[in-house]
């Protein structure tokens, strides 16, 4: 047996990944396993975890494959530092001790981190041909064409190629300082959301506003193009070489400073939000059209964290070239690990690929999973009070009756998800009939703006039910409208409504998951890959008639995913969450001892 280790660290959500003959056996992200979110350290503990799932040791791997090339960046920075001297001194300053430390002596990283016990050969790729095969290789089409998206690689902000086979190529590129996703993270910082980690935030905020300044955008920072390459004005921003997004040009366009971070959002943001959205849907469909035209394939994969915008994928679905899609559910950069070692696999051993249906990646459920033994025994070690169900079928009945409740409920169950979404592994679930459902889980569970919209997950056979698609949707990446016959009609009062006021008007039978234009970002539950998520939808679809739950990740604000029953349990005690399920385990809130500090904590994140 052959197997690749893929590596991307040292930037953004580090993460590790492990291919056996072609087969992705496991990948994680350092951040679950650190509790820091977004970790960009090398990801030794994903990387342990990996070889641990594989039953090998770091001495039997016959490749490592690390998913860019420090020494193209590194020229890159410094070019960059050089063009904008000596306005970029400070950036110059912070950067260089990380890079002169560990990001220009990757084999000594790797060396250290494996144990000292691997002497194989460590291979590089290029930072979107690493995006580039995480969305093609584990795809279930034989040739497709490739477009990657995100901030910045080393050079290459955006990509477009074709795979065929076991090879992949890119054909054309956009160069930095050129970028779709630091304009995008611009209007994150200006709307006084976090870089990196708020761009969510700012897709969700979009549909409260109007795409008032789309054209502003158009005419005065963004040149755009038929083909969907563009130029970015860089008198409007500073992203280049200094320690801000925007510059005071761009605070002037737009007509005063960012928004202060956790200060009362005003309808302006709401409106920079949704033509911000506008202007970044329009050049993906442009994109699309180009890649179509240059590969005449009629499939299309994507990745790169712009890859992560789900309404825009809606939109590509829908109104783009293409007769399907499919999107590298962990599409970010901690992707770039499974991409590196897939390229390693396919690419550099030259190793053949037959196309898996409904794709290579089984659900995303790559990472560390639980016996009942071991939850046992953790819960146990903490105090926990719980009741073991006698069966699957007898848990997700129980677990139905909550929901119908009213209650909330966490699930660890199964294998931890690789990527952003929680897809009923690690996930905190509710009903989405409840019209105060949104609200409370914000608020009381999150500890997060409550303008923000949860996902619906759906049973696979009862999507046309609820929502305009007819394409599944398993790793919930794409948005779709909520059917006209579940929509409620708003009356003259509500359709006057503007922004945030809009946000407790019901909208339709399943208001927890109807976002106010009466979209949804669906997951699809398919029995085959989850079976124990879809039966408990379909446990709550035989008490209610309703196949569809509400889900949102299992964390709170500023923290990861939770790993296993150690952070679920805190989690749980920390927040208002109702149940718990551990594997088979139940756990009542009511039925817990008090644990230190719990309330405490929970003031310290009441929002207004």
């Amino acid at each position: 047996m052959t197997t690749v280790l893929g590596i991307s660290a040292f930037y953004h959500d580090s993460a590790a990944a492990l291919v056996r003959d072609g087969e992705i056996v496991a990948a994680a992200q350092e951040e679950r396993f650190t509790r820091v979110k977004h970790d960009h350290r090398f990801p030794k503990h994903a990387a342990d975890y990996c070889l641990a799932e594989a039953g090998i040791t770091a001495d039997r791997l016959d490749a490592v494959v690390f998913y860019e090339k420090p020494l193209v960046k590194f020229e890159r920075l410094l070019s960059t530092y050089l063009a904008f001297a000596p306005r970029g001194l400070r950036s110059f300053m912070r950067a260089m001790p990380l890079w002169l430390r560990d990001k220009l002596f990757i084999p000594r990283e790797i060396d250290r981190e494996l144990g000292g016990r691997y002497a194989g050969p460590i291979w590089f790729t290029r930072h979107h041909e690493s995006h580039a095969a995480s969305a093609f290789f584990p795809s279930p089409f034989d040739e497709a064409a490739i477009v990657t998206v995100d901030g910045v690689g080393e050079w290459s902000t955006t990509t477009v190629g074709v795979g065929r086979g076991n090879r992949i190529e890119l054909l054309k590129e956009l160069r930095f300082p050129h970028s779709l996703g630091l304009l995008y993270s611009a209007f994150t910082s200006y709307t006084g959301f976090k870089v990196n980690s708020g761009e969510y935030k700012v897709m969700g905020l979009a549909p409260y506003g109007e795409p008032r300044y789309a054209k502003l955008i158009l005419e005065k920072i963004v040149d755009l193009k038929d083909d969907g390459s563009f130029r970015l004005d860089q008198r409007y921003f500073n992203y280049a070489a200094g320690l801000t997004m925007t510059s005071a040009r761009f605070h002037e366009l737009f007509g005063g400073p960012p928004r202060a971070p956790e200060s009362k959002l005003t309808q302006k943001e709401m409106d920079l939000a949704a033509s911000v959205q506008a202007v970044t849907e329009e050049i993906m469909l442009r994109l699309a059209r180009h890649a179509r035209e240059v590969t005449g394939q009629d499939a299309l994969c994507l990745a790169g964290g712009v890859a992560l915008n789900c309404v825009a994928n809606g939109r590509l679905l829908r109104e783009g070239p293409f007769k399907r899609i499919w999107i590298e559910p962990a599409a970010g950069d901690a992707g770039g690990a499974l991409g590196a070692a897939l390229y390693g696999w396919h690419q550099i051993m030259d190793r053949p690929r037959t196309a898996v249906r409904p794709d290579a990646q089984r659900g995303s459920y790559l990472g560390p999973g639980f016996t009942n033994e071991e939850a046992r025994a953790s819960l146990d070690s903490m105090g926990a009070k719980y009741e073991v169900m006698v069966s699957d079928e007898a848990l997700a009945r129980e677990v139905a009756a909550l929901l119908e409740a009213g209650k909330v409920v966490g699930l660890v169950q199964g294998r931890m998800e690789f990527g952003p979404r929680a897809l009923g592994a690690r996930s905190i679930i509710g009903d989405p009939r409840n019209t105060a459902m949104q609200a409370t889980m914000n608020l009381k569970i999150k500890f997060r703006e409550s303008f923000r919209p949860f996902a619906p997950s759906c049973l696979k056979e009862r999507l046309s039910d609820y929502f305009e698609m007819d394409t599944s949707s398993p790793y919930m990446l794409l948005v779709g409208a909520v059917r006209a016959k579940r929509r409620k009609p708003m009356t003259e009062e509500q359709k006057g409504l503007f922004g945030i006021d809009r946000l407790n008007v019901i909208r339709s039978d399943i208001p927890a998951v109807t976002h106010v234009d009466y979209s949804a970002r669906v997951q699809t539950v398919d029995k085959d890959t989850a079976p124990r998520y879809h039966g408990i939808i379909k446990a709550f679809e035989e008490r209610t008639g309703c196949g569809v739950i509400v889900n949102t990740s299992f964390n709170i604000r500023g923290e990861p995913i939770v790993l296993g029953p150690k952070e679920a349990y805190r989690c749980f005690m920390f927040t208002d969450m109702d149940a718990l399920v551990v594997e088979r385990c139940l756990l009542r809130k009511e039925a817990q001892p008090p644990m230190a500090g719990a309330e405490e904590y929970k003031r310290k994140f009441e929002l207004d």
